[in-house]
């Protein structure tokens, strides 16, 4: 009893019998390198953007990546079916391997087989395609890593590059060239520390589709060099008349390709977060990479069980006239946009071969009143009540990016207000050079 009596009672006790490491004398709560480093371009330029509408008119969102927002778009019968059954059934309630249920992964195996020979283990399922590129830049880049994106490109490559310390290198697109890339600055930014090459196809914000040749001619890059390709094909087979669709792994059987694709756009369900990344390997090559995909795909207990159960139903059932019906539907949008704003004096738009977008370019030498693209973006909301995104959310500027995915008649009205803004501001060369001499008069006449 002695002995119990002379034990400490109190963590005040405790504490006197041993030394305090720490030396805390206020909060001082900081945040981790990795959120520190982790940002959206685009987000933090539209927050910067002064959006004010036109009260006399409607609002008209061409800016928008989501083919569901204004509801004229909508998934088949199947898939919703689909996913009622998997509802009632009750078996997609509770947890699933983290890499996906084999009944799911055999289906996405199935539907990929245009890509080469996949089996269910070559298939692990993600909340998302967005989830399938962030598991691929984990896993094959860390800090004094580089990887090279296109520019134009979607901003979330470098969202979650840089993140973990990884350096973006960007290849330039040609808008000359219908937005294929720049090979031979392609091939002189890789170095002993580029990790990995991705390529858009089709892509965003660009809406382009690489032919098979330019294709095979970015693989033979990859191959000579050594690096392995992150195939970002979420609008795969979204390509409009005169085009076609070849997935970067069909195209060689000795470049390691990581293809990430998912529901999102092709089945109009982007907030089911249903994605994919199909892991093409060469020889063993992709051995250790696998294994790094297996120990990251348990940070999030895997992806959505719901839409697991209901995705065989939804590839196997949902009829190609569905998919032909959702194409013709854009590809009308894009030549009514095309043709439309082709005719505006100041703007020039490059034709989409494909996906739900269309890159406009700004004569800016002939809207001297607007410094920058962003600049034109915001008086054009405050004037016409039409938001596009500028170019600069790609890191191109003195553009803008449209989506295709708006009801037709707001496609119509919106061409109608972009030409009527640009035939007010629009100036020609003598307004140009007239403006420039009364400038310097009056800086003449200050002096």
């Amino acid at each position: 009893m002695k002995d119990l009596v002379d034990l400490p009672t109190t963590l005040h006790q405790l504490n006197a019998q041993r030394p305090i490491k720490s030396k805390r004398n206020r909060w001082n709560v900081a945040i981790s390198d990795f959120a520190r480093l982790t940002h959206n371009p685009i987000r933090a330029i539209v927050e910067g953007l002064n959006i004010q509408p036109n009260p006399n008119k409607a609002l008209i969102a061409l800016s928008i990546g989501d083919p569901t927002t204004f509801g004229n778009l909508k998934p088949s019968p199947e898939t919703v079916d689909a996913i009622r059954q998997a509802i009632e059934d009750g078996t997609g309630n509770g947890y699933a391997p983290a890499n996906g249920h084999l009944e799911a992964r055999e289906a996405v195996a199935r539907y990929v087989q245009h890509q080469g020979p996949v089996t269910p283990n070559d298939v692990i399922l993600c909340s998302g395609c967005s989830s399938s590129l962030d598991l691929c830049i984990s896993v094959l880049g860390s800090p004094g890593k580089n990887i090279l994106i296109p520019k134009p490109g979607f901003s979330i490559y470098r969202t979650l590059a840089e993140g973990f310390g990884i350096e973006c290198r960007t290849y330039d697109l040609l808008p000359e060239r219908n937005w294929e890339a720049d090979l031979v600055q392609l091939e002189q930014l890789i170095d002993e520390q580029t990790c990995a090459l991705i390529v858009t196809n089709p892509g965003n914000p660009c809406g382009s589709v690489f032919p098979r040749a330019h294709l095979e001619a970015i693989v033979e890059i990859a191959e000579r060099h050594y690096v392995p390709i992150i195939a970002d094909e979420i609008y795969e087979h979204f390509v409009f008349p005169g085009h076609e669709f070849h997935s970067v792994s069909s195209l060689s059987n000795r470049v390691p390709v990581l293809s990430c694709g998912g529901l999102t756009k092709r089945f109009l369900v982007p907030g089911w977060r249903m994605g994919w990344i199909i892991v093409h390997d060469r020889d063993g090559v992709f051995a250790e990479v696998r294994r790094g995909l297996a120990n990251l795909s348990v940070r999030i207990l895997g992806s959505n069980t719901l839409v697991q159960r209901a995705l065989p139903a939804i590839l196997d059932n949902t009829p190609n006239d569905f998919f032909d019906d959702l194409v013709a539907t854009l590809y009308r949008h894009a030549e009514l946009a095309y043709k439309g704003i082709k005719q505006i004096r100041g703007l020039n738009p490059i034709m989409p071969g494909g996906a739900m977008y269309m890159m406009v370019g700004i004569d800016v030498e002939h809207f001297p009143e607007f410094e920058t693209d962003l600049s034109f973006v915001e008086a054009l909301v405050h004037e016409q009540s039409v938001f596009c995104l500028p170019g600069q959310c790609f890191e191109y500027p003195n553009y803008f990016r449209l989506v295709l995915t708006v009801p037709e008649e707001m496609i119509v009205e919106a061409v109608k207000r972009l030409e009527e803004f640009c035939e007010q501001h629009y100036k020609f060369d003598n307004d140009i050079l007239l403006q420039q001499q009364n400038g310097l008069l009056n800086q003449m006449t200050q002096l």
